[in-house]
């Protein structure tokens, strides 16, 4: 009969080793059925560490933390918005937005804040006030819409035929297309092309939108033929862009 202390006493691992040529573990014997491509250390406390991190939560996602800030005066630059957000939260990044022909400000950005709980700070102290006498819009931005052909809407701005002799068209309602902005200044006089600018990544109106001429002539007409024009239900503000 065994004695009581072979009974309790540890089990013999003197025999579980590395092999002569080979840097397994001894942890990869005593589990045969590891992944092979999973790399064990001979040291189990540091093992359980390392599987301890790995099962940390993900940082949240750009997405989830991105502000849209809209009706910003055309004044406001990065920095400037980028310290009137920082009184609320951690700021990473803040980006006006600006149109690539004219220059000018599109009145809105995205700020990046540091985690969610900053972002939802951030909208529920500002929605609503003001900056330089304009009431803003704050809110964690839309995701692009799935359905929308991207590529349709980039063919169509590639279409665009630039020129030195345009116009800008502001305050334009939501539903005014391209095609809808051509044909209404082509009552008045030949037009080269026109666009509607879209919130980047959407379908979305940016509200504005351009008209190119050949002659700067034609601009002057349009800018007085159009100018607080009434399309589409709204009064359409137009200058040379």
């Amino acid at each position: 009969m065994a004695s009581m202390s072979s009974l309790i006493s540890p089990p013999n691992f003197s025999r579980l080793c590395f092999k002569p040529q080979s840097k397994q573990p001894f942890l990869q014997i005593l589990q045969p059925n590891l992944p092979k491509n999973l790399i064990l250390s001979s040291r189990p406390r540091k093992l359980r560490l390392f599987v301890a991190a790995e099962a940390v939560a993900s940082p949240s996602s750009p997405a989830d933390r991105r502000l849209y800030i809209g009706n910003i005066p055309r004044t406001v630059n990065n920095d400037q918005l980028k310290k009137i957000v920082e009184e609320h939260g951690a700021v990473e990044k803040a980006e006006v937005m600006y149109d690539k022909y004219s220059g000018r400000s599109r009145r809105f950005a995205f700020v990046t804040m540091k985690t969610v709980e900053d972002a939802n700070v951030a909208i529920e102290k500002l929605n609503g006030t003001e900056i330089g006498g304009r009431e803003i819009k704050v809110n964690i931005t839309e995701k692009p819409i799935a359905q929308v052909d991207l590529s349709v809407l980039q063919a169509e701005d590639s279409r665009f035929v630039d020129s030195p002799h345009k116009v800008y068209v502001g305050n334009l309602a939501k539903s005014v297309t391209s095609d809808t902005l051509k044909s209404f200044f082509s009552e008045k006089g030949k037009v080269m092309s026109a666009k509607v600018s879209r919130v980047s990544g959407t379908s979305k109106s940016g509200g504005f939108g351009f008209v190119s001429f050949s002659s700067e002539e034609e601009v002057e007409a349009a800018i007085s033929s159009f100018n607080n024009a009434m399309l589409e239900g709204q009064q359409v503000r137009v200058n040379k862009a």
